[in-house]
């Protein structure tokens, strides 16, 4: 008996707190009603009129309306503004309610934007939170505009923070300055603990305050937050700073920005903390490590420019040369400060907040004078051949180099310069030569070169596991970066590189996947590659990346064009080095995942069946638009896969001309191992479809391994399909559960039979039928009962597409 007298007694406390409120809430709402010219509205039900009286007084109700019955609290949950709704969540779910609908609701009428059906919403308060905190950054919703959405008790992003999974960027960095202001500390702290995804879309050129805040902003969610993933959207032309700072700050590097506050989580994490004699000297003084090929690559470049610029001002001037001191100056000529504090990055697997400690002071004035007037000794030279020195040379001054711009420019050498830590120089007398440029850098023949032992020995703040640069061009001054520091990047786990146009620089990242994959802890397992051209073919280009990663799991490969040798991007380039297309056989891999789209043009079979039989782990291969010079060619590939790739599940082929290897096909159909085959837009049923087709059926009614066959865009037709239902017959032994015939000019009447079929033979629910893009508006009634038949026996996935757009299609197969 307690429990219904607890149930009465708060439903009585609940109309007591209306009743005290109704009265002033009807005066409210009866006022513009009198005045109204048409006459009073129809007043709301008591109980509405009483819960938006609740509602208006959560502030000082709150902890009695989470105590209400579930009836009534239900119906009070619309009302509530979002705030309280969010808050009131655990509560609902004990009591048996949910909130979801509530939530796709506000979505349908506040955000007014249609989620892609390719999404699948698990949590609409979470997705919902999420695009409000977005839209509040970057001001493009008015909290004051609905009373949902208004409450003076609440902070819009802080309360809304906590949701946030995924932050996009855009354009102008706008909302970097809002988080990392004082004011929304506590929001960017939630930030680091719930934000997984960062995005950058559409970025334009920006101002150095908005990099100072971007650099505190990636610094707390990366280096002492939780973001694994970094994305970049559609930057057709990057700003070269803003890139390597994002790249840098991404890969665990910190340097604080030149007058930026000092970081309070590094400095609560090294309090008390001493700095480093080894430390310190390993950065500035006589035991600097020696420069790698990325560097030397990069200290070419500039140098190169510099001489290129001198040159214009000067052409008769004879060449310079520079010492320790006046690389000093040219530095701060270009806007570096060469006594700066330079942070060393900290290995991958440091706690977040480790702090870098400051570089060594100079025991005495006279030992900092003598350092800023002689040079330092460079560290013992490496086993491996070095490259001869090049010459450094002084920035012209009065003019800026190509990557600067006014505002901008101190901030692109300082960052540069902090990437490629230049080693020391060489005695005094000794001089670098301009022209020789560490060739063995530049086309990967020195592969060894690129060691990063300061890197190795020094701390290194938390990096993510997952970059992805997607249309984002790559100059060679950008592609040196981003190889400098895949080298290193241990903590790397999945690599996207999506038309970024690296054309010869492809050689580069090759040789800093090698030395990648040689690093100990090295954890790279997915690369996703494409491009519009390649100098290497596609299949020399796959040997090249399963060689220099033998550990890679997942490899996603595309060219659209055929590959340009002839015509090399870098002038005076020969071609590809060596080591990288050589002969030798690929040796055994773990690759699982391989998924490469051909550009136009005959593939060597043997190159491809090479990389298939240093796969023997193998799960899922899919083929684009490959093409062979014979069906023995394809023969040939099938017939290794049988032999060599035992544990092979899943095989795909798209826009593949297979009219004339219907043999090879019946082939794949008896073969017991796979158990999903894709034929999408292969030309199936081109020619000799009345005997191809009962020869097929026959092949799939005796595997039993087969669960999934999808056939899209193969011209299958009503006779086809009336031939493929055979396959669910009483005296067939397949197994298949899953059926793609989308875009196969199917029409009403004929998946009206095809249902009839299934239904006379008795067949259980197989699993799924795919149906999109067919002729099954030609007449809706029949199409509706032929879809009512096949839900008794499979789930139907289909569409409302209009055939008139495949007129052309349809009189090629009359």
């Amino acid at each position: 008996m307690a429990a219904p007298e607890a149930w009465r007694a708060r439903s009585c406390w609940f109309c007591e707190v209306a009743a005290a409120t109704t009265m002033e809430a009807t005066s409210r709402e009866a006022a513009p009603a009198k005045s109204s010219a048409s006459g009073p509205s129809a007043p709301p039900a008591l109980f509405e009129l009483c819960g938006r009286a609740v509602s208006a007084h959560m502030g000082v109700l709150e902890s009695g309306v989470w105590a209400l019955p579930g009836p009534i609290l239900q119906s009070i949950l619309p009302l509530l503004n979002i705030y309280y709704l969010e808050r009131i969540e655990e509560t609902a779910l004990k009591k048996g309610l949910s909130t979801q609908a509530i939530w796709r609701r506000l979505w349908d009428e506040l955000m007014k934007t249609r989620p892609s059906s390719l999404e699948s919403v698990t949590c609409w308060r979470a997705k919902f939170m999420e695009a409000f905190f977005s839209h509040v950054l970057r001001g493009t919703i008015d909290v004051s505009s609905d009373r949902r959405l208004c409450d003076q008790r609440f902070s819009p992003l802080l309360h809304s923070s906590r949701h946030v999974r995924q932050l996009t960027i855009c354009n102008m960095l706008q909302g970097a300055t809002e988080l990392v202001a004082e004011p929304n500390r506590r929001v960017l702290e939630t930030l680091a603990s719930s934000l997984h995804t960062l995005k950058f879309r559409h970025l334009l050129f920006s101002d150095v305050a908005a990099q100072q805040s971007l650099r505190q902003l990636l610094h707390q969610l990366i280096h002492h937050g939780a973001v694994s993933q970094v994305s970049l959207y559609s930057w057709p032309v990057p700003e070269s700073a803003l890139f390597i700072l994002i790249l840098t700050m991404s890969a665990g590097f910190w340097q604080p920005g030149p007058g930026g506050p000092p970081c309070r989580l590094c400095g609560e994490a090294s309090r008390g903390r001493a700095p480093s004699r080894d430390e310190g000297s390993l950065l500035l003084g006589s035991r600097r490590p020696r420069r790698d090929a990325a560097e030397r690559c990069a200290a070419a470049l500039m140098a190169s420019r510099r001489k290129s610029e001198a040159k214009q001002i000067a052409r008769a001037a004879p060449a310079t040369r520079v010492t320790r001191r006046s690389t000093q100056e040219s530095l701060t000529a270009g806007g570096t400060d060469p006594k700066r504090d330079l942070h060393p990055p900290a290995t991958s697997h440091e706690a977040p907040g480790t702090k870098r400690p400051s570089s060594a002071p100079a025991t005495s004035s006279s030992a900092s004078a003598s350092s800023s007037t002689s040079s330092s000794k460079r560290a013992p030279a490496s086993s491996a051949p070095q490259p001869k020195p090049l010459k450094r040379f002084k920035r012209a001054t009065g003019k800026k180099g190509p990557r600067t711009r006014q505002g901008s420019g101190a901030e692109s050498e300082d960052l540069y310069d902090f990437v490629f830590i230049v080693a020391g120089e060489k005695e005094d007398g000794e001089e670098m030569e301009i022209g020789e440029v560490a060739c063995g850098a530049l086309d990967g023949s020195d592969p060894s070169c690129l060691g990063l032992p300061a890197l190795e020995a020094s701390q290194r703040f938390r990096s993510i596991s997952t970059l992805e640069l997607f249309t984002v061009p790559l100059s060679t001054e950008a592609a040196l970066t981003l190889c400098h520091l895949l080298s290193s990047w241990v903590s790397l786990e999945s690599l996207t590189l999506s038309y970024n146009g690296l054309g010869s620089n492809i050689f580069r990242l090759l040789d800093s996947l090698r030395a990648l994959s040689g690093q100990a802890g090295c954890r790279l397992r997915a690369l996703h590659l494409s491009d519009l051209f390649s100098p290497l073919p596609i299949l020399e280009l796959t040997r090249a990346i399963v060689r220099a990663l033998p550990l890679l799991r997942v490899l996603s490969i595309r060219v659209d064009h055929p590959s340009q040798r002839d015509n090399p991007a870098v002038p005076g380039n020969a071609g590809p080095p060596n080591h990288i297309i050589g002969d030798e056989e690929i040796p055994e891999n773990c690759l699982e995942q391989l998924e490469m789209g051909f550009p136009r043009g005959a593939q060597p079979a043997p190159l491809l069946c090479s990389v298939l039989k240093a796969s023997g782990s193998l799960q899922q291969l899919s083929l684009d638009s490959a093409t062979f010079a014979s069906p023995q060619d394809f023969g040939l590939v099938l017939q290794t896969l049988k032999e060599y790739n035992l544990a092979l599940k899943r095989l795909s082929f798209h826009d593949m001309n297979l009219a004339d290897c219907q043999s090879e096909v019946l082939f794949l159909l008896q073969n017991l191992t796979l158990q999903e085959i894709t034929f999408s837009f292969c030309r199936l049923f081109e020619k000799r479809p009345a005997q191809f087709l009962p020869e097929m059926v026959a092949a799939m009614k005796g595997n039993s391994t087969l669960k999934g066959l999808r056939l899209p865009g193969n011209r299958l037709g009503n006779a086809g399909l009336l031939a493929l239902a055979d396959v669910f017959s009483e005296d067939s032994s397949s197994s298949l559960c899953q059926l793609d015939i989308s875009s196969n000019c199917i029409k009403p009447d004929g998946l009206l039979e095809f249902a009839k079929r299934l239904e006379r033979w008795g067949r259980g629910a197989f699993g799924h039928l795919r149906l999109f893009q067919n002729w099954l508006d030609q007449d809706a009634v029949t199409a509706r009962e032929a879809i009512r038949r096949l839900r008794a026996t499979c789930h139907v996935v289909s569409d409302s597409w209009d055939s008139s757009q495949a007129f052309a299609d349809y009189v090629s197969t009359m």
